[in-house]
């Protein structure tokens, strides 16, 4: 572990105050002008547009005239989604503002097994036999590297208009219109749409029933998908979650509140970590075992007694989600620690791994040894994948320098998926391999751990937490102010969880009479080289606990080392 404090120059003294704190973590997130500054801590819905977030003027006006076509003539129109999170919140989006205005629009989710990822032959074929005479679809959260089926929908007289958000391939799919920007995450594109569509001329021929339409009424699903899809929270996505997270905390949704309850969430509550430790995996759950029109009918859903079943339904299948992780990962993790040297490269292959989590076992093998990793689920004649990278390695570019092997690929610098025919597998391995030893060099596969300034204890306290929260919401792109703490002295300590897996400390310092609470959180096998009276250096959060009424601050220790 290697960890580098990015104002180490900074002095604590008796003139320095919060305020200087909070300049200098800004300067850390490259935020320092007036100007700057003021966007990030006092963020405005209204400067995000299609243009500041680089959508092509002359395409979306394309889009925007094919589509207010589509609904004056009364025309069939499919919203194409994808069976994540974030595919899902944007079918939603883009559907429900469709329906409102009078337009005849069915939504329409592919199957993670039987179809695959994003817009394809076999996906239109199916459609095409359960909504009929569809003349237009509109792609969310998918279609830029859709080529084929773009050519195919073309040819059987149906138009196409993609929405997404994804690394553009060498050349563009020949489409009626794309809406495209990597700046934020589908359902946010989606989102930008529904706004133009709904401002746009298109409201000559409004019915009654849209009256009820706002600019804002779909904030709390660009939320849940802007921290589902891993996007950097900075200007435009960080805008999205800042109002979403308000308007989720206030939702009327009876498929999320009836989620919330069965998650046991208080909705008044909610930040970043119950999104994707908590709400994203449950409406993720059904994409990756079973059928993820289910949780899309969650989400649209108004009737309650539906909406209880659903959210039923969904937790169970979550908890079966759970288990089946788990299993495919221990599996996985044994495959990497019984090779005799571990590679730069994790590429872990088995005919057993299911479709619909291999995405998620590829990140714990990621976190665990600090490498990118591929992980295959093996088919007889073709085998899918899903990869996850490390700071610093760009895994969609990397794995399109091995193109000629691959069925398709798309994805994100930090997260891709690919197919590829099962006899060219052990080649695509090897190709990938031999690449990875020359370019992921030492220094890349070094844990590294930021930290944005060293603090002292006694500089801590709840005025200096409530300031903190000031930069929130945190995330990827914005990370929770991380501290340094040097020569902490451990007044006590107990482990605590089940098999003992977290430390619980009493911690202080010996230049000050201040001490603190702390949890070190799977950290337990550590317990053992400690003792109290020990000092140690920590890189630690900070949070505040609330038990009956009463509020203190609590360190989240992330790493420690003994002096």
């Amino acid at each position: 572990m290697k960890f580098k404090v990015q104002n180490s120059k900074l002095k604590i003294d008796k003139k320095f105050d919060v305020k200087n704190l909070i300049k200098a973590l800004l300067e850390n997130r490259g935020i320092k002008t007036k100007k700057e500054i003021e966007d990030f801590l006092n963020p405005k819905l209204a400067s995000v547009t299609t243009e500041s977030v680089g959508i092509d003027k002359k395409q979306l006006k394309i889009a925007i005239a094919r589509i207010k076509k589509a609904i004056k003539n009364k025309e069939q129109i499919v919203v194409y989604g994808d069976y994540d999170v974030d595919g899902i919140c944007a079918t939603a989006i883009l559907w429900e503002t469709l329906n409102a205005m009078g337009a005849k629009v069915m939504p329409y989710i592919p199957h993670r097994i039987d179809e695959g990822y994003g817009l394809s032959e076999t996906g239109i074929k199916n459609l095409k036999l359960k909504i009929k005479n569809c003349r237009l679809i509109i792609t969310v959260d998918n279609g830029i590297v859709a080529s084929k089926a773009v050519d195919f929908a073309n040819k059987d007289g149906i138009n196409v208009i993609i929405t997404d958000h994804h690394v553009l391939p060498q050349k563009k799919p020949n489409a009626f219109g794309i809406i495209h920007t990597t700046e934020l995450c589908g359902a946010a594109v989606a989102c930008l749409l529904s706004q133009t569509l709904r401002r746009s001329s298109v409201r000559s021929f409004l019915p009654a029933s849209a009256t009820h339409l706002r600019d804002n009424d779909h904030l709390e699903l660009v939320a849940l998908a802007t921290i589902a899809d891993l996007v950097p929270l900075k200007g435009a996505n960080r805008t999205f979650l800042k109002f979403g997270l308000e308007a989720l905390r206030r939702t009327k949704r009876v498929g999320l509140l009836e989620l919330f309850k069965e998650a046991g969430i208080d909705k008044s509550e909610i930040e970043t970590y119950e999104i994707g430790h908590i709400i994203a995996p449950r409406i993720n759950a059904m994409g990756r075992l079973e059928y993820a029109m289910e949780s899309l009918r969650l989400l649209c859903t108004n009737n309650q007694k539906k909406a209880e079943k659903l959210a039923e339904k969904i937790g169970l299948t979550n908890k079966e989600r759970q288990l089946l992780t788990i299993q495919t990962t221990e599996h996985a993790m044994e495959s990497v620690k019984n090779k005799k040297t571990l590679a730069k490269l994790l590429i872990v292959i088995h005919e057993s791994y299911e479709q619909g989590v291999i995405g998620l076992v590829a990140s714990r093998l990621t976190e665990e040894f600090c490498r990118p990793a591929i992980v295959i689920s093996k088919g007889k004649k073709f085998s899918k994948a899903s990869a996850r990278s490390i700071r610093g390695f760009n895994i969609i570019e990397f794995i399109k320098t091995a193109q000629k092997f691959l069925v398709d690929v798309g994805g994100h610098p930090m997260a891709a998926g690919f197919t590829v025919e099962t006899e060219k597998l052990s080649f695509l391995k090897k190709n990938l391999e031999r690449k990875a030893k020359k370019l992921l060099t030492e220094d890349l596969l070094t844990r590294k751990a930021k930290i944005d300034c060293e603090i002292p204890l006694s500089f801590i306290n709840l005025n200096l937490y409530e300031s903190l929260q000031k930069l929130a919401p945190f995330g990827i792109g914005n990370p929770e102010p991380t501290f340094l703490g040097r020569n902490i002295v451990i007044e006590n300590m107990r482990l605590v969880g089940i098999e003992s897996k977290h430390i619980k400390f009493y911690l202080g310092e010996e230049t000050s009479n201040f001490k603190f609470n702390a949890i070190a959180f799977n950290m337990g096998e550590k317990a053992d080289k400690l003792r109290i009276g020990d000092k140690i250096n920590i890189i630690y959060t900070l949070n505040k606990d609330t038990w009956n009424g009463n509020e203190r601050l609590q360190l989240k220790v992330k790493e420690l080392q003994k002096n």
